[in-house]
């Protein structure tokens, strides 16, 4: 029996397109040829063949990004060092 293919056509950004084409090249695939290889990964793992995740910054890190975001916005109220030995020294001093 012969292979049927069916045509998909996807809406892409330019840029985005106009990349991965440069890379795919690069590799020796071609557009048609990678979107294959992608679909058949779909089947084969029953799902996308890669972790889609919505990185959400940890306590930590916001609690990091508001200190950093407070130092630009206010930097009398913080100590400046020239260098690292200066604050290695500064951090040494306080004990």
């Amino acid at each position: 029996m012969a292979n049927i293919t069916s045509a998909i056509n996807i809406q892409v950004d330019s840029q985005t397109k106009k990349e991965a084409t440069n890379i795919l090249n690069d590799l020796g695939l071609s557009m048609s040829t990678a979107i294959n290889l992608f679909l058949r990964q779909v089947i084969k793992t029953d799902g996308l063949p890669f972790e889609v995740k919505n990185h959400k910054p940890s306590r930590e890190m916001r609690k990091a990004l508001k200190e950093a975001a407070d130092m630009i916005q206010n930097p009398d109220r913080y100590k400046e060092y020239r260098d690292v030995d200066e604050l290695i020294k500064d951090i040494l001093d306080e004990d």
